[in-house]
């Protein structure tokens, strides 16, 4: 797994790539409550590397979800069916806004 930060006027991006898994989700779980906790505008996840979305990757977006609470705007990029479905399944679409492309993401800030 990768993770990059690009900011972006009052917003940043956190880029995932490879599999988020049982081995992977602490150190996910750690970038992405560092990049909550900066308090930027808008945070957007871009999944768009991702391959594998288990539990503990969901359950790490809840946690950053609960950090990010009135001060920040979490976004979620998945458009492919590994980062998507999951987030469908359990229903974190409803509770975190997932977008198609971090440009549309940033837009809705």
């Amino acid at each position: 797994m990768r993770v990059t930060v690009e900011k972006h006027g009052q917003g940043a991006v956190l880029a995932v790539s490879g599999d988020i898994d049982m081995v992977t989700a602490p150190e996910f779980e750690k970038q992405l409550l560092a990049a909550v906790r900066e308090r930027p505008g808008t945070l957007v996840v871009d999944l768009g590397g991702v391959e594998f979305l288990g539990s503990a990757g969901l359950t790490a977006l809840v946690a950053a979800h609960q950090e990010a609470a009135d001060h920040t705007k979490l976004r979620v990029v998945a458009t492919s069916s590994a980062t998507a479905r999951p987030l469908q399944l359990t229903g974190l679409d409803q509770e975190i806004p997932v977008f198609a492309t971090r440009d549309e993401a940033l837009a809705a800030g």
